[in-house]
C-alpha cells in the first residue's frame, strides 16, 4: 500500500481512469458486434445509423487515448468499405 498522499492519490486516479477505459471499451465492443450482425444479415440502413455512431465513439476513445488515433481510423475504413459493399 502507498504511503505518500500523492501514491494514494495517483491510486484513484487510475482506478477512476481504468473505470472509464473499460466502460468506453465495452461500449465500443457492443457496437462492433451490433454492427456486424447488421452487415451479415444486409440490413444496410441500420447499419449505416449504427457506423455514424460508432464511428463518432472510435474518434472520441481515440481523442482521450483510450485507443491509437491508427487504429479507430482504421476500423472505420473497413466498416464503411463493408457496408459500401452491401449497398451495392
Amino acid at each position: 500500500m502507498a504511503n505518500l498522499a500523492a501514491a494514494k492519490k495517483s491510486i484513484r486516479q487510475d482506478k477512476k481512469r481504468r473505470l472509464r477505459n473499460v466502460a468506453i471499451t465495452s461500449e465500443l465492443k457492443s457496437l462492433m458486434k451490433k454492427l456486424n450482425s447488421l452487415i451479415e444479415t444486409s440490413k444496410a440502413d441500420e447499419a449505416a445509423k449504427v457506423l455514424s455512431k460508432l464511428m463518432s465513439r472510435l474518434d472520441k476513445a481515440a481523442k482521450k487515448g483510450i485507443i491509437k488515433r491508427q487504429n479507430a481510423d482504421r476500423k472505420k475504413s473497413r466498416l464503411s468499405a463493408r457496408i459500401k459493399k452491401l449497398k451495392k
